[in-house]
């Protein structure tokens, strides 16, 4: 049900660029139980809108949300812009303030003149105004105008909602086309796509068929393209793409046949209006050749600054190891040096090779170098990682502050964009990157543009793991250019002498398996069955685990993929029967069949920034409550406690099993993978090198060895097609 508020708008207290408001609403009439109590009351309201006047009457559509910052508000979905009813409501509207100088006294006198319909007779004729005495010519055709606008406006946006765009979208076309708007969908409503942020191509392309474009149409034709060159990159992580792969994207896309000399032409014409850029056989969307061009444009900046030269470094490392009582070996005193001196510095390096040691000797040196309290290192270091546990492990092994980075560039949800960045830059003097391997064209460049040109950086990650989610492979273009301060760790630490999951792993990436890899050993086992019996032993191995007084916090199941017999979401259901099984005791919300319970464990997949909750971070529910039409879900995220209510399920799931590209950044006492040949698209070498190395004191692979054998003969998974790596080999000369 579509429940409304009927009432006026009191305040907006907070508003985007791009239509996005926050306000307070005094409700005279609602079709919502949950909001009798607040006829004749007020209440916050969120939604997007091209403009909302104070004292004015609307009737909002939506639902009611809880916020678990700001509580109850009114989530709007569409709007209506009432018209004044009555004299005493015209008069009322007139003098609200909209109108520069007209006050109630003049507002009593137009309508005492005009009538009820006073407003139908302003928009008419301005000069109906001039039969009032006190009104000159030139106030009337101001308080005509504006009250044309303000009519256009509204009628823009409700045309363009009956075309088929949704509220958000039809603001956001409006303040970019104004009182042009209608023509632009009349002549070319392809032009939204280019013009206009956060309206895409198959929502227009959508409109556009359904108001008669032809589907061969030109304009249609190289939006298509374009359109089909960004999901490319998006499916694949590619940042550029070859003629066949686009020619076969888009013909599919749009439906249509076209031989290849026309589309030939279309990309040369786009290469033409410089939308795209074509280098040999390599077709790059423009956005995103600028992009790594950016990239590396900053970085060659930072290496052509001469490096820092400090006395007696190494006499502060011994210092260091005395307090730690640690004993760095040669290439960790090679990377706390580098790191310190150069301007830009990568360290890579597997599994218990002592790469978190070695952040903590940088922030510690630093400190001591600079002879800063902790206070004044926050004010000068940053310590930064992709995901929220990443953050949190850097935080609790070197015990200073720890940030995302969309945290530390202060993302904003609403408009999508950072609040550190080219205008506004962070006054951080040496950034520290962990798990660089996760980060993604997109967000390297935000963060590179949010920090000064004088920063030392410092990437931290093991380039074997997976690549970014979103395009790019960022760390190793950054290493295979060759032209960057690099050390490469080698000794392993991390390790007793019975431990085998290190050596497993190194096994892995070199992709080749020793003899003995189904042999149980200390802290390995590889427990072979067929697929029908996977799920059997992964709830036996669990119950066994909690039993030795494991908790679901330590063990994880890591899994390829997420539909399938042995697929995240079935095993989900299962475990959720061995870890938090059903009782009277404990409250229960469904949503999309599954079955969220009071005590389980659940994934966040995507980013709650005001909240400090990332995508990938795994809490536990504490308590659900539920009302006649919504549902309150309390969530502990490590401490960090959260609000759900029904919208925010939609990036909820079940967290006994998720799959291994969320496991990027954590570590588990317990990993268990199933190892089922069901999942061979998704099999391949640095999948299953990245959920190996998730374990820290047992890991456990259950199902055929021949899908190991066979993902670990696959690296074609792991190769993209990016520029990043020629552009910095060109721009630095050496």
């Amino acid at each position: 049900m579509n429940f409304y508020i009927r009432g006026s708008v009191r305040e907006v207290f907070y508003k985007t660029d791009k239509g996005y408001m926050v306000g307070i609403f005094k409700v005279r009439e609602t079709n919502s139980e949950e909001l009798q109590n607040y006829v004749n009351r007020t209440i916050t309201f969120n939604g997007n809108f091209h403009e909302l006047i104070n004292d004015s009457e609307y009737k909002f559509y939506g639902e009611v949300s809880h916020h678990p910052k700001y509580g109850l508000q009114f989530k709007v979905t569409y709007y209506e812009k009432l018209i004044p009813e009555g004299k005493s409501g015209v008069v009322e509207f007139l003098s609200s303030g909209i109108f520069p100088g007209v006050g109630v006294k003049t507002a009593t006198k137009i309508v005492d003149k005009l009538g009820e319909n006073a407003l139908d007779l302003i928009l008419e004729d301005y000069t109906n105004l001039l039969l009032i005495p006190s009104i000159k010519e030139e106030k009337a055709k101001m308080i005509h105008d504006i009250l044309y606008n303000e009519q256009l406006s509204y009628k823009t946006v409700l045309y363009l909602q009956e075309k088929g765009f949704s509220i958000s979208e039809s603001v956001k076309i409006y303040e970019i086309f104004k009182e042009n708007t209608i023509n632009i969908v009349n002549d070319n409503i392809y032009d939204i796509v280019s013009k206009v942020s956060g309206v895409g191509f198959i929502t227009v392309d959508r409109i556009a068929l359904n108001l008669g474009i032809d589907k061969a149409d030109e304009r249609r034709i190289e939006r298509g393209i374009l359109y089909s060159m960004y999901e490319l990159c998006l499916i694949t992580g590619n940042t550029y793409s070859l003629f066949d792969e686009i020619y076969l994207h888009t013909t599919k896309l749009l439906s249509i046949n076209i031989d290849t000399s026309s589309f030939e032409y279309y990309l040369l014409k786009l290469n033409k209006n410089k939308e795209i850029v074509i280098i040999e056989d390599k077709y790059v969307l423009r956005s995103m050749y600028e992009l790594e061009r950016e990239i590396s444009n900053k970085i060659s900046l930072l290496l052509s600054i001469p490096s820092a030269n400090i006395k007696q470094i190494d006499k502060y490392i011994t210092s260091l190891e005395d307090a730690f009582s640690v004993k760095y070996n040669k290439l960790q005193k090679e990377a706390i040096k580098k790191s310190l001196e150069n301007n830009f510095t990568i360290i890579t390096g597997g599994p218990g090779t002592g790469k978190t040691t070695i952040i903590k000797g940088i922030v510690e040196l630093y400190k001591e170098i600079e002879k800063l309290d902790n206070e004044h290192l926050s004010s000068q270091m940053v310590l930064i990682a992709p995901t929220g546990r990443a953050a949190r492990r850097m935080m609790e092994s070197t015990h200073f502050s720890a940030y995302t980075i969309h945290k530390f560039l202060k993302w904003d949800k609403e408009t999508d964009t950072f609040q550190v960045n080219k205008y506004n830059k962070s006054d951080a003097k040496i950034v520290i990157i962990d798990e660089s391997s996760m980060i993604d064209v997109f967000l390297f460049n935000s963060l590179l543009e949010g920090l000064n040109d004088n920063v030392k950086i410092v990437m931290v990650g093991d380039y074997n793991q997976l690549p970014s989610v979103l395009s790019g492979q960022i760390l190793k273009d950054l290493i295979d250019s060759e032209v960057i301060p690099i050390v490469k760790l080698n000794e392993i630490y991390r390790q007793k002498e019975d431990s085998y999951i290190v050596n497993f792993a190194n096994e892995i990436n070199e992709g080749v398996l020793s003899d003995n890899f189904v042999d149980k050993k200390s802290d390995y086992n590889f427990i072979e069955t067929n697929k029908e019996n996977i799920s059997f032993i992964i709830k036996e191995l669990c119950k066994k685990a909690i039993e030795k007084g494991y908790d679901y916090n330590q063990i994880q199941v890591l899994v390829p993929m997420y539909k399938g017999l042995n697929g995240i979401d079935n095993l989900n259901n299962k475990l959720q029967e061995i870890f938090n099984p059903k009782s009277s005791s404990k409250e229960e919300y469904i949503y999309n069949d599954v079955v969220f319970r009071e005590g389980d464990k659940v994934l966040q997949t995507k980013n709650i920034n005001d909240l400090d909750i990332s995508n990938g971070d795994i809490g536990i529910i504490d308590s659900i409550t539920k009302t006649s039409n919504n549902v309150s879900v309390v969530i502990n995220f490590d401490g960090v406690i959260a609000e759900f209510t029904k919208k925010n399920f939609e990036d909820l799931k079940l967290g006994y099993a998720i799959s291994i590209h969320k496991s990027q950044g954590s570590e588990f006492d317990i990993v268990i993978m199933p190892m089922d040949l069901s999942f061979k698209r998704m099999l391949y070498r640095k999948l299953i090198y990245t959920g190996v190395t998730r374990a820290k004191k047992s890991l456990t692979l259950v199902g055929e060895k021949e899908a190991l054998v066979y993902a670990i003969s696959r690296i074609e998974a792991e190769s993209r097609k990016t520029l990043l790596k020629d552009f910095l080999k060109t721009s630095i000369n050496f």
